[in-house]
């Protein structure tokens, strides 16, 4: 293995020097840094990364913890913490917090080996969040409002586009709309339903409880749940879905009791994510700004890192209107 002593010595200068001379410290000349840069080059030297973050006390890491991993709405967020990390020349790591406090993910923070923080699991609780964050380990969350000095926000306008949603089934001439609910603790589904309800009574509807179907943000509960409700003798002409996954599993429920989409029930989802486009028929739902979301959570834990004050912020959705309605 090569060592930094192999390196100084090929270029004929002290440890100390190499070492400030591959850290670019301006307390090296411009000449010598190159000459040491280009005998590590030359003698294939890669720095000891854990040596190197225990002296500067980082860790040049920023942690994504996520509740779920695997859905296709995760991709775009992690790729936008991901293009903002790598810029900063920063590493990520991505973890499951659906342990809450028994995760790894919750483990990393209470030790420390991350700089900062993107959080979306609701399963870390605000008090726990609220315990470990700090100057030196900001934390940004997804899916609920919580602000304080070193704990900030992304949101998107959840109420909003629900409200949008609604209003755009019963503008067409759909009265009578089942919302098809993700998890009662969601920050995201609470929202949603109050655009839900509002939409409904600012029209001239009544909230009807049998109308509200529990689900679980997965496209095999969708599935199942409307399997179920269709069953029953009370007819529906619309569905408002708190995700695009569950409101797929809609799709293959009604299609299998023989109902046509949208002549019989119209079906409007949530998130837009890349399959709502492909499927029989594409789906009319609400789309929000995943990538960004992820991009504005980093750039405020790299604010925050370098001693800037970054502020919570609530991004807009839009109709996007397909076959389905």
């Amino acid at each position: 293995m090569v060592t930094l002593r192999d390196v100084a010595n090929k270029a004929g200068v002290a440890v100390s020097t190499a070492s400030y001379a591959l850290n670019n410290s301006s307390k090296i000349s411009l000449a010598t840094r190159k000459k040491v840069h280009k005998a590590s080059r030359d003698l294939g030297y890669q720095p000891h990364g854990i040596a190197r973050n225990l002296k500067k006390q980082k860790t040049e890491t920023i942690g994504l913890f996520l509740n779920d991993l695997s859905g296709p709405y995760y991709s775009e967020v992690i790729q936008g913490v991901q293009d903002v990390v790598s810029a900063h020349g920063y590493d990520l790591i991505v973890g499951s917090a659906s342990g809450g406090t028994n995760s790894t993910a919750y483990k990393f923070l209470l030790e420390k080996r991350v700089d900062g923080a993107v959080i979306l699991a609701p399963k870390i609780n605000d008090a726990e969040i609220s315990r470990v964050a700090k100057a030196s380990l900001p934390i940004i969350v997804l899916d609920r409002r919580l602000d304080s000095d070193y704990i900030k926000y992304v949101l998107i306008d959840n109420l909003n586009g629900a409200y949008q949603a609604v209003s755009h089934l019963i503008n067409r001439g759909y009265h009578k709309i089942v919302y098809l609910s993700g998890p009662e603790d969601s920050f995201d589904n609470q929202e949603r339903f109050k655009g839900y309800q509002r939409a409904l009574l600012e029209n001239g509807f009544n909230l009807m409880p049998q109308r509200i179907i529990s689900g679980n943000f997965t496209e095999k509960e969708g599935y199942q749940v409307i399997s179920g409700f269709l069953a029953q003798e009370e007819r529906i002409d619309a569905i408002f879905s708190a995700n695009d996954e569950m409101a797929i599993g809609a799709i293959q429920a009604i299609r299998e009791m023989s109902f046509k989409i949208p002549d019989d029930i119209a079906i409007v989802g949530f998130d837009d994510i890349r399959l709502a486009s492909y499927i029989n028929p594409p789906l009319t739902t609400i789309r929000h700004p995943k990538y960004e979301m992820g991009r504005f959570a980093t750039n405020m834990v790299f604010q925050v890192l370098h001693g800037s004050k970054a502020e919570s912020v609530v991004l807009p959705t839009q109709l996007i209107t397909r076959q389905s309605t």
